[in-house]
């Protein structure tokens, strides 16, 4: 999210109004909040970990099955867009996820249904 919020702020602020406001929305695991940043450029604020790692955490906050979730629904609205999906190795970095337990979600969700994907590793 860093390397978004450095380019954009609406994407941050949309879905800290999100989670705010969760009492009266769909914010949740495997939800899915589409940004317009431009206008042929959205952003996607997914949510696929419950809370963040802390040093008493009992594991990682990552959840696959909230992270396939929010594949699927992205999926859809790719192709009702017409999009591609860029994104970073998500749910791998903080999240203390594994990409090999990501990206066979990715390629189900997205690839396998003719969204055109590239996955970026940055540093």
């Amino acid at each position: 999210m860093l390397a978004v919020s450095r380019r954009w702020g609406e994407p941050e602020a949309a879905y800290r109004r999100w989670h705010r406001e969760r009492a009266g929305n769909d914010f949740g695991l495997g939800s899915v909040q589409l940004v317009r940043v431009a206008e042929y450029l959205w952003v996607a604020n997914m949510v696929g970990q419950r809370g963040i790692r802390t040093g008493r955490s009992s594991g990682p906050p990552v959840r696959y099955e909230a992270i396939d979730t929010a594949l699927a629904t992205l999926g859809g609205h790719a192709l009702d867009l017409g999009a591609s999906v860029h994104m970073p190795r998500i749910g791998c970095g903080l999240a203390g996820g594994r990409w090999e337990s990501v990206e066979p979600l990715v390629r189900a969700r997205l690839a396998e249904r003719g969204v055109p994907v590239t996955v970026y590793d940055l540093d």
